[in-house]
C-alpha cells in the first residue's frame, strides 16, 4: 500500500516551499489537503501568508526531479497513506502549536533499511550536548538495555547524550534511529560522520527537512516534536534549565507520551532541568533500562522486583525471638535473667526463646552463660 503519486509529489513540493513544522501549513493541509494547497500555491498570485512565503521559493521547484535525485543518494520520502508511515505521528495533528511549530509533518525523508512503521515500541533518549561522564554513561546503559529488548532507540545524533544513546543502542545489539534537523543526506555535526553514516546503512536517518536542508534553530525545534511523537516514551538524561531537550520533553507531555527523567547530583547544573520535571511530577524517575521498559511496555510485560537488601538468617525469626537475640552479648556470656532485663521481657518468655535460638544455631551456651553463635553475626 502506498499513497497516490500526486499526493506524494504535492507533499514533496510543499516540503521544498515551506519550513518543517509550520503550524499554518499543517492547518491548511488538514482543512483542504496537500494537493489542493500545492496547486493553489502554484496558480494563485495572492492569498494568505502561507502562499506568499511559499511562492518566494517556487523557482526551480520540481518535486518529481527531487524524488529522483533523492533516490540516487538512497533517500525515500514516506508520507501518510504509505504502508511504512508511522501512524503515531498523526497525533501531532491534535496538539496545539508550540512556538508556532506543530502539526503532522508533510512526510519524512529516510535513509537506511529500518522501516518507520516498526517504531511503535521505540524509546527516545535525549539530553544535554555538554554531557558529563555520569550522564553519558547513564544514557548508554539505558539505551543498551532498551535496544537489547527489541525496542528501537531514537535520538538526534548530537553531541553528548544523543551520541551516547546511539552508541549504547548499537553496543546492545539493537536498532537506533537518528532524527536530524538538516537534510537526511547531510551529516551534522561533522564530527559524527562515522556514526551517522553507519546509521544510514544499518538503521535509519530521518528528517522532515528536504535533501540538502541546512540545520537551523527553527528546524531543531521542529525536529524535537518528531522525536517525541515517534516514540512510546522519552527519557531525559541531563538537561539544564534552558536545554533544548526540555522542548522534546514538552512535546512528549503534550502528546500524552511517557516522560521519564534520570536524576543527577543535586549540585549538577546539567541536571537541574531534569530535576524540575521530576519535582513537578511531569516525569517518572528512572535509573535503569529495565525501569524504562517497565514504564513504556504493556502492563505486566516488564515487571521489576523492588530492590531489597540481602536477607539475613535472623530476618526469618519472629519479632519476639529477634528481641531476645538482640539482647544476647557477642563475646562474654550472660545469664538468662540478665538477657531478660536487657530485652525488657519476662524471664518466663526469654527461656523458651533462648532454647529456640539455640536449636536454630543463633546462640550457644557456655560455662559463663549465653552468647551469640556465628549464624547470628552474619
Amino acid at each position: 500500500m502506498s499513497a497516490p503519486e500526486a499526493e506524494r509529489l504535492a507533499r514533496v513540493g510543499l516540503s521544498l516551499l515551506t519550513e518543517p513544522g509550520d503550524a499554518q501549513v499543517a492547518a491548511v493541509i488538514a482543512d483542504v489537503g496537500a494537493q489542493v494547497l500545492y496547486d493553489d500555491v502554484l496558480t494563485r498570485q495572492e492569498g494568505s501568508e502561507v502562499r506568499q512565503d511559499a511562492r518566494s521559493r517556487l523557482e526551480g521547484c520540481d518535486p518529481a526531479r527531487q524524488l529522483e535525485q533523492a533516490a540516487r543518494v538512497g533517500l525515500r520520502f514516506v508520507v501518510p497513506g504509505d504502508a511504512e508511515w508511522p501512524t503515531q505521528l498523526d497525533d501531532l495533528a491534535h496538539t496545539a502549536p508550540l512556538q508556532q511549530r506543530g502539526g503532522a509533518p508533510l512526510g519524512l525523508w529516510v535513509r537506511g533499511p529500518q522501516r518507520l512503521d516498526g517504531l511503535g515500541s521505540s524509546v527516545a533518549v535525549v539530553g544535554s550536548r555538554s554531557a558529563t561522564t555520569y550522564g553519558g554513561s547513564a544514557a548508554a546503559q539505558i539505551a543498551a538495555v532498551v535496544a537489547r529488548s527489541g525496542s528501537p532507540v531514537i535520538s538526534g545524533a548530537a553531541y553528548g547524550i544523543d551520541q551516547a544513546a546511539h552508541r549504547g543502542a548499537l553496543g546492545g545489539g539493537g536498532t537506533t534511529i537518528a532524527v536530524l534537523a538538516c537534510g537526511a543526506d547531510r551529516v551534522y555535526p561533522q564530527a559524527h560522520r562515522e556514526l551517522i553514516e553507519h546509521l544510514g546503512r544499518e538503521g535509519a536517518v530521518v528528517s522532515e527537512s528536504p535533501p540538502g536542508g541546512a540545520p537551523t534553530r527553527v528546524r531543531f525545534l521542529s525536529r524535537n516534536r518528531i522525536i517525541a511523537a515517534l516514540s512510546a516514551g522519552t527519557v531525559v538524561v541531563e538537561a539544564a534549565v534552558r536545554s533544548g531537550a526540555l522542548n522534546t520533553a514538552n512535546w512528549a507531555i503534550r502528546l500524552n507520551r511517557h516522560l521519564m527523567g534520570v536524576p543527577g547530583p543535586i549540585t549538577s547544573a546539567p541536571s537541574q532541568g531534569v530535576h524540575q520535571l521530576l519535582r513537578s511530577g511531569a516525569a517518572t524517575l528512572v535509573t535503569s533500562g529495565q525501569e524504562v521498559l517497565e514504564v513504556v511496555a504493556p502492563v505486566g510485560e516488564h515487571v521489576l522486583e523492588e530492590p531489597r537488601g540481602r536477607e539475613r538468617a535472623r530476618d526469618r525469626l519472629s519479632m519476639r525471638d529477634q528481641q531476645v537475640l538482640d539482647a544476647v552479648p557477642v563475646t562474654r556470656g550472660a545469664g538468662a535473667d540478665s538477657i531478660a532485663r536487657t530485652a525488657g521481657m519476662a524471664l518466663l518468655k526469654v527461656g523458651p526463646a533462648l532454647d529456640r535460638l539455640r536449636v536454630g544455631g543463633y546462640v550457644e551456651r557456655g560455662e559463663d552463660g549465653w552468647r551469640l553463635a556465628a549464624l547470628a553475626q552474619e
